[in-house]
């Protein structure tokens, strides 16, 4: 990546599976005078499979309109001729990030620590919360904090997401559950459909929904981890980006397990973040593409 990423473009694809692909892309880019600085692609299978590919490419001078006519003249050229899901997407525009969080504080923490020190490719435009309690530690960062309650009714919680929605007004790229205890509702999630990031603290599919290291505990697991993925209409079911693991025996209580795991999930949903912003993910179903370095 150029150290200014001024005029670098990032273009994540899927389409089915077919000669040419790559000789069409790379084609493409060369007759525009575009230097490819990274280049990762995989196929579920070379015949009748799903081809992903992502690139990373320099082209001297690109500016946003100038960024406008190189997607229209490569859906002309490219896209439509292999079917193609597509989207090019500027490096030098950080995205628009909101974090969603409660009362426990690790997850959120890691990923303002991480911000401010330049690890993630975003603007954190707030953080909104249903708690009041992490106001002076969000605002040290200096980053907006606005409080939400919830109340506990279907009726509350649809009037907290229109709140959010208000407050959010449409600026955002990404929506980060830093522990929001509070399950959306579909109308939220198909809102931001692909564009919400959540931290179970489970190795999922293990233990879905609340509690999970209390159930883990009671199973007397050997094992407990962290998994970070998309939401969706199914409560910890969405494509998973990525997770991690530690090793536990029979002498931790729940206690230990949540202060075990809380380190595990910092991190995992710290990457997967990381990943999303610098346009490494692609959904495939209910899976993901991840590349990475």
């Amino acid at each position: 990546m150029t150290e200014s990423k001024e005029s670098t473009v990032r273009l994540l694809i899927t389409c089915p599976d077919q000669p040419g692909i790559v000789a069409a892309v790379s084609g493409f880019l060369h007759g525009k005078n575009a230097n490819i600085i990274h280049s990762d692609q995989h196929s579920t299978d070379p015949e009748g499979g799903r081809f992903f590919m992502r690139n990373e490419f320099y082209l001297p001078g690109l500016d946003l309109d100038g960024l406008d006519k190189l997607r229209e003249e490569f859906e002309a050229e490219v896209a439509s001729q292999f079917i193609m899901d597509w989207s090019l997407n500027p490096v030098w525009i950080p995205k628009r990030m909101v974090i969603l969080c409660s009362k426990v504080d690790h997850a959120i923490m890691e990923l303002l620590w991480r911000w401010k020190r330049g690890d993630l490719e975003a603007d954190i435009s707030m953080v909104i919360s249903n708690h009041p309690d992490l106001r002076g530690a969000v605002e040290h960062f200096g980053v907006p904090f606005h409080h939400v309650p919830v109340e506990r009714s279907l009726r509350g919680k649809v009037a907290a997401e229109d709140k959010i929605m208000e407050l959010i007004n449409g600026q955002m790229d990404i929506i980060v559950l830093a522990r929001y205890m509070q399950i959306l509702t579909p109308d939220f999630v198909k809102r931001y459909s692909s564009r919400i990031i959540n931290i179970h603290h489970s190795f999922l599919p293990a233990f879905i929904g609340a509690d999970p290291y209390r159930r883990a505990h009671e199973r007397g697991v050997k094992l407990i981890g962290a998994t970070a993925h998309y939401v969706t209409e199914e409560l910890d079911e969405g494509p998973i980006i990525e997770q991690d693991v530690i090793r536990v025996t029979h002498s931790h209580d729940v206690d230990d397990l949540k202060r075990l795991g809380g380190d595990i999930e910092r991190h995992v949903l710290a990457r997967a973040v990381k990943w999303h912003l610098e346009d490494r993910v692609i959904v495939d179903g209910n899976k993901t593409i991840v590349f990475r370095r």
